[in-house]
């Protein structure tokens, strides 16, 4: 098992911290010292690291600045930051990641935007005009093959994604972080079973699912994605004796989380998961 060394600062929240969900980001602060992880999955965090360790020796151009921390005031907290690259003639900041190709693939920007986003507000409050974001991602996944015949396949291990931020964009992210940053505080003063849950899109929740099943039958006639298309399929079909619910998986509390052993949301889906299995 491996162990990292960090200190979590009070009332100091970091830009990727807030990505996360409430109950994750205040449980890793309340048991950091207590969190294991295998060195197996550390690999690819090393492969990031080594990364950025071979970025940081590459000089930048007069009008470029890299590996700056920064940090703004949000009502009693600090929220801090640190991207890779800004250029102030281009008006442009830059982070690198390492990324799996299905990312690229499917379009799943969502958090690489607003990370980009938040670092421009930071910057922005700093006196430093940002318009767009930029992510540099070296696939660590990327196969030769495959972009030779798929077409939808990246065709490089690297690819480039431009966000253009506009005004109202610093308006919502605003008003995002202030609203982050009341939850948090709330969250703050409960106890670690009574702090909110992470919403399913946090969870990685691949959805619940509804099975029209039938008395003495094992398997389901039907498995559908809302309660109401199965009791529509049964009344449609005048088959099936009750519906089953099949709770959706939650991706990132089973491989992701490094805080799911203190998690009574996740302890008690493992615990009813087993039960289920018996």
């Amino acid at each position: 098992m491996a162990q990292k060394e960090y200190v979590y600062e009070p009332n100091r929240y970091s830009v990727t911290s807030l990505l996360k969900g409430v109950r994750e980001a205040i449980l890793e602060r309340r048991h950091f010292n207590e969190i294991e992880v295998d060195v197996s999955d550390m690999i690819w965090l090393l492969f990031g690291r080594a990364t950025h360790h071979i970025l940081e020796r590459q000089k930048e151009e007069n009008a470029e600045f890299k590996e700056e921390k920064i940090e703004t005031h949000i009502n009693d907290y600090i929220l801090s930051g640190r991207f890779d690259l800004y250029n102030f003639e281009q008006e442009k900041v830059t982070d690198y990641k390492t990324s799996s190709v299905w990312k690229i693939i499917f379009k799943n920007y969502d958090d690489w935007r607003k990370q980009l986003l938040i670092y421009a507000y930071i910057l922005r409050r700093l006196k430093f005009p940002v318009k767009e974001g930029e992510i540099i991602a070296l696939l660590k996944d990327h196969s030769k093959m495959k972009a030779k015949i798929k077409d939808d396949y990246p065709k490089l291990p690297v690819q480039r994604v431009i966000f253009k931020f506009n005004e109202q964009d610093f308006i919502d992210i605003e008003a995002w972080l202030y609203s982050k940053f009341d939850e948090i505080k709330k969250a703050e003063q409960l106890p670690d079973d009574e702090l909110p849950l992470c919403t399913p899109e946090e969870r990685y929740n691949s959805g619940d699912l509804y099975a029209v099943m039938q008395k003495n039958r094992k398997n389901a006639l039907r498995v559908l994605d809302s309660l109401e298309d199965a009791e529509k399929w049964m009344k449609d079909n005048k088959k099936g004796d009750y519906i089953q619910v099949r709770l959706g998986e939650d991706k990132k509390c089973d491989e992701y989380c490094r805080v799911n052993q203190f998690c009574n949301y996740y302890l008690n889906k493992q615990k009813r998961g087993k039960l289920d299995g018996q």
